[in-house]
C-alpha cells in the first residue's frame, strides 16, 4: 500500500488526507469530534493507519492546527503593505478577528500555551505582528517599546476573540473588538511622528527601531546603542 512506505508521495498523500479529514471534522463539529475511528471513516481508510503518521489524538491536533494556522500565517505574510504601517497594523488585527470568530475550534487550541508554545506558525504569525509593529516604530509612531507593543496586541487580539467565542453570536457586541484596538492604539501609538521635544520616549522608540540599519556603526557599538535607548 502507498502509505505503508516509509517515504515517497504515497506517504505525504495519505498523511495530507489525514490531517484534511481532521481539520474538517475540527471546524464543523469541533475538537470532541476528531477521534481516530472518525477521522480514519471520513478519509476511507482504517484506524491503525492513523498510528502510523500520528502516536495519539493530541499529535494530530498538533498537525490539524498547525496546518491550518501556517495556511493563515502564510497568507499574512503575503499580503502587501498598504503604505501606512499605522493602517496595516489595524487591516492585521482584523484578519487575526476574523480568523479566531471563523475557525473557532481551532483558535481554542492556539489559544492553549502549550501547544500555542510549540507550534513553528504561531511563532512566524508573531514575526509578522513584530515586522508590522517594527514599520510603525521605525515612521515614529509608537509611543511605547516594540516588544510591550508586540504583547500587548497579542493579548489584547486573543483575548477579544476569545470572549467574543464565549457569547453566544446573537449575543454578541459587535464593537467589542473595535474598541479593544482603539483602547490598545491609544496606549500604544502616538497621534504623528515623534519629535525629540514633545515625547523623549517616541523619539527613543523611533531612533531603536532605526539603529540596525545604521551602517557607520560596528556591531559592538550598535548593541551598545540599542542597550542605551532601551534603558
Amino acid at each position: 500500500m502507498a502509505d505503508a512506505r516509509p517515504d515517497g508521495d504515497g506517504r505525504h498523500k495519505t498523511r495530507a488526507k489525514i490531517v484534511e479529514c481532521a481539520a474538517q471534522l475540527l471546524r464543523e463539529q469541533g475538537a470532541s469530534a476528531v477521534t481516530t475511528r472518525a477521522v480514519a471513516q471520513a478519509a476511507g481508510m482504517q484506524a491503525p493507519t492513523i498510528y502510523r503518521f500520528f502516536e495519539d489524538k493530541d499529535a494530530l491536533l498538533d498537525a490539524v492546527a498547525e496546518h491550518v494556522f501556517a495556511t493563515y500565517v502564510a497568507g499574512k505574510a503575503l499580503t502587501g503593505d498598504a503604505g501606512d504601517p499605522v493602517a496595516d497594523l489595524r487591516a492585521g488585527w482584523d484578519t487575526h478577528i476574523g480568523f479566531g470568530l471563523a475557525n473557532a475550534a481551532l483558535f481554542g487550541l492556539l489559544a492553549d500555551p502549550a501547544r500555542g508554545a510549540r507550534s513553528p506558525a504561531a511563532a512566524a504569525g508573531q514575526e509578522v505582528l513584530r515586522a508590522r509593529v517594527h514599520r510603525v516604530a521605525a515612521a515614529g509612531r509608537l509611543r511605547v517599546p516594540e516588544r510591550r507593543a508586540v504583547e500587548l496586541i497579542h493579548a489584547a487580539g486573543t483575548g477579544a476573540v476569545l470572549a467574543l467565542l464565549a457569547t453566544p453570536p446573537e449575543h454578541r457586541d459587535p464593537g467589542l473588538a473595535d474598541a479593544m484596538y482603539e483602547a490598545v492604539a491609544r496606549s500604544i501609538l502616538t497621534e504623528t511622528p515623534a519629535l525629540p521635544a514633545d515625547d523623549v520616549i517616541a523619539a527613543a522608540v523611533t531612533f531603536r527601531a532605526l539603529v540596525p540599519a545604521l551602517p557607520m556603526l560596528t556591531g559592538g557599538e550598535r548593541a551598545l546603542l540599542s542597550e542605551w535607548l532601551d534603558r
